[in-house]
Formats: structure tokens, sequence, C-alpha cells
């Protein structure tokens, strides 16, 4: 019997998660120390993406916009944080302008894409909607988070020839353009990167997964081709948002640069959890 795709048991996904057993075997021999991190990070993905599976599923046998526009909202805004969390420095109010620069670069594009490219009907398909929304995402993500690290690093490093343009005379945008340019440019960087080496280096897994689906690779392509387009309109229009959120932060109307507004990332709360049991009777020994 002909398939269009081959199916994958449980006997084989036990199988390929025996793969990792050659991470876990190089961490101990050369004593790397991301045994316990690598076990985590296995069964953390196995876990959601169980979930998610299992939700998508529901989501797709329902006829309705609202539960993809719901479960659009939860990607983007833990999308928003999660580029956050990845930065060295933050300040008042970087949270809401993540969240809201990556919601609106990764909507604009997807539905640009949904109604005027593809020309999905309805526009709200989640079999569509859901998959092009997350792979916009995952890249716009990496690039908000690269962006602005790279501008309150360099607003804190370079102060001092910013504050020197800005006592010549020079206003905050003319002050800063070096620095926006420096942090968009790092951001877009990945994408680009991506790009250049794309269908030469690497295949990439939209692609590829629908030819193990049985799509003829012609049309796979085609699909990629959008999808990187989409990628890279998303990634610049989120780096552009939250760059000049940033910028508006730290550079007040009275054309000065506010490092005062910038704080130190706190520690997770894991680690924040060894340095409180460290300082108790004991500390981490008494627990052997």
């Amino acid at each position: 019997m002909n398939r269009a795709y081959l199916d994958i048991g449980n006997w084989q996904l036990g199988f390929a998660a025996a793969l990792i057993l050659v991470n876990l075997a190089l961490s101990v021999w050369l004593r790397l120390g991301l045994t316990r991190s690598l076990l985590v990070a296995s069964v953390r993905m196995v876990v959601q993406l169980l979930l998610v599976g299992l939700v998508l599923e529901y989501i797709f046998a329902l006829d309705h916009p609202l539960p993809v526009v719901g479960i659009g909202l939860v990607m983007a805004s833990l999308a928003g944080i999660a580029a956050v969390n990845r930065t060295r420095r933050r300040y008042s109010g970087i949270y809401f302008d993540s969240v809201l620069c990556v919601f609106a670069a990764s909507y604009v594009v997807t539905g640009a894409a949904l109604v005027g490219i593809i020309d999905v009907e309805p526009w709200y398909r989640a079999q569509y909607a859901i998959p092009l929304l997350g792979m916009v995402l995952g890249n716009i993500l990496n690039g908000v988070s690269l962006a602005l690290d790279r501008f309150m690093d360099g607003a804190v490093r370079d102060a001092g020839l910013i504050e020197a343009d800005l006592a010549l005379g020079a206003s905050r945008w003319e002050a800063a353009h070096p620095l926006v340019t420096a942090s968009l440019h790092t951001g877009m960087i990945p994408t680009i990167n991506s790009m250049m080496v794309m269908g030469i280096v690497s295949l990439p897994g939209m692609m590829t997964g629908q030819m193990l689906a049985g799509t003829p690779p012609a049309s796979a392509v085609r699909y990629q081709i959008v999808i990187m387009f989409m990628i890279a309109a998303a990634t610049a229009l989120g780096t552009l948002g939250v760059v000049m959120s940033a910028f508006r932060a730290l550079f007040t109307r009275e054309h000065q640069l506010r490092r005062d507004r910038l704080r130190p990332a706190q520690p997770a709360w894991s680690t924040r959890w060894k340095r409180v049991t460290a300082r108790l009777p004991g500390g981490a020994r008494g627990r052997g």
C-alpha cells in the first residue's frame, strides 16, 4: 500500500530519543557539566511538543477564528517575554514593548501572507495560520533579543561618546544613530546568514517536512521561499520596533541619555534559590 508519508510509532520515537545518549556521553567524558541540562531540555521538549500536538489536533478540528487568534496571542506574548529574558539589561516597560512589537510584526506579516500570497480560505484555517505564525515568531524572537541586547549594552559601553555628541549640540537621534543601525544589523544577521546558505548548505525544516509528507519538491521550495521572505520582513519590523522603543526609553526629548533607567537582569529563580540555600547552615553541601 502506497502512502504519502510514513508514520512514526512509539518504538521509533524511543530509538530516536536514544540518540541523545551521544550528547550525554560527551558531556560526561569531557566533563562539560551539561548532563542535567541536556536531560531537562530533552524531557521538556518532548512534553511540550506532545501537549502542543494534542492542542493543535483539537484546534485544527474547529472551524472558528477565535481559537486560532487566541493561541496566536499566547504564542506572540510568550515570544516577546522570552526575547526580553535573554537580555542582560532592562528598562521599565521593556516587556510591554517587546510583546507589542513581536505581536504587531508577526500578525501583520502572517496576515498578509495568508490573505494576499497563499490565499487561504478562510483566512483563519489553523492548518496554515498557526504553523506560519510559529515559524515567524521563532525568528522574530532571536532578532529582537539580539537587537535589544546590543542596543542596551552599547548605550552603557559608548555612553561617553554619546554624551559628548549630545554636549556638542547633536540631537538624540544624531547621537544614537550609529547605535541604532548597529543594533538593527545585529538583529538581522542570523536571518541573512540563513538565507545565504539555504538550499546549498542546509535544507530548511518546513521544506523537508513537506517533502516527507509527500509534497512535490518544486511546490515545497515555493512554500519555503514565501516563508523566508515572511521571516525576513517580520524580523526587520520587530527589531526596528523594539530598538525604537528602547531609544525612546533611554533618550529623552531634552536630548539626554538616561543610563540610570537601565538595570541588570534579575537571575533566574533557580539561581536565586541556590544563592539562598548556600547561605543556610550547611549550605548546598548539606544536601550531599
